[in-house]
């Protein structure tokens, strides 16, 4: 195990932990039914588990596929694909988890711009594309022959267009650097003891996410993590409470983890035991500590806000986790 330094929060499992966490993996070996899987995590390649879930049981689908990209999972590697034959695998996970969709059932797709190119024409044949969500990673590496990429994208679509959408859900606080006024009163903002704000309307250009680092809670090892902060802009966006999520490539947990602390019922594929583990200790976390870095009083804040959430009467419990 590495040696952390003595302030780093990065979430590890010991020995014990996996020894004790294992006995509460799923194993989906034969047909299991809604009940079985309901905020459960099953360990096994999502080709082989999705033919064993029922059908017609997923509100919100959040598929996060490796990107056609070589990466090391924690020992499991998954090598870059020739274009056609990552194109024909992604088809094959996109056909394997149709069944389990209700017709008014949401999807979002997770990919680097690169994977995008691939991807858009198989979910256009698929599913109804609604958007196309960019959010910057702000960890982007420097290049010296090309734009620092820095950006990922997230394809918004739906099943049919019956469909749930909450933008009150997820509407951004900012705080308003030239208020302006009409007849003498405060046009789409409010006047606060600290401050002027406004609740805006969520665009598709995401530049309020923190990536997690060894200074956050909620931080792990693995190499592709997603911030909860951005699963729940999804959930809230297309998910009521106890509306089922589902996550076919769970990776170190955080669909699970946010599911949990927003009221949500999910189940989570991964081929990683390990990681199954993480995700099994964040939920035992998740159960005592339910806050979500960036999302507080209803809102979500931009980043870097942590002390106009304090003047805004944030109390201290909800600060607890958040990010300067």
């Amino acid at each position: 195990m590495k040696e952390r330094a003595s302030k780093n929060r990065t979430l590890t499992c010991t020995p014990t932990d996996i020894k004790r966490l294992s006995s509460q993996i799923l194993s989906a070996e034969k047909p299991v039914g809604k009940d079985e899987i309901e905020n459960r995590v099953i360990c096994g390649n999502t080709l082989d588990v999705v033919p064993h879930l029922p059908t017609n049981f997923v509100d919100l689908l959040i598929l996060d596929p490796p990107y056609n990209l070589s990466k090391n999972y924690n020992g499991a590697p998954f090598k870059e694909k020739g274009k056609r034959e990552y194109q024909r695998w992604f088809q094959r996970v996109l056909e394997a988890l149709k069944p389990t969709l209700k017709s008014s059932a949401t999807v979002y797709v997770c990919a680097d711009w690169r994977t995008s190119v691939l991807i858009a024409p198989l979910l256009e044949s698929q599913l109804h594309i609604r958007n196309r969500i960019t959010w910057e990673r702000e960890k982007g590496r420097g290049a010296k022959t090309n734009w620092k990429n820095n950006t990922e994208d997230i394809w918004f679509c739906t099943v049919s267009d019956s469909y749930y959408f909450n933008v009150d859900a997820v509407k951004l606080k900012r705080k308003v650097i030239a208020p302006y006024t009409a007849d003498g009163k405060p046009k789409d903002w409010q006047p606060e003891e600290h401050g002027n704000y406004r609740l805006t309307h969520p665009s598709n250009i995401w530049t309020d996410i923190t990536v997690p680092f060894w200074s956050m809670p909620e931080n792990t090892d693995h190499p592709t993590q997603k911030p909860e902060k951005l699963l729940a802009k999804l959930i809230l966006a297309s998910s009521r409470e106890t509306d089922f999520i589902l996550d076919p490539f769970l990776g170190s947990g955080t669909t699970a983890v946010v599911a949990r602390k927003l009221g949500r019922r999910f189940c989570g594929i991964e081929l990683n035991r390990e990681y199954c583990c993480w995700t099994l200790k964040r939920l035992e976390r998740a159960a005592d500590d339910p806050t979500i870095q960036g999302y507080t009083g209803g809102v979500f804040w931009e980043r870097n806000s942590l002390s106009d959430q304090a003047k805004s009467g944030v109390s201290r419990i909800q600060q607890k986790e958040l990010f300067l």
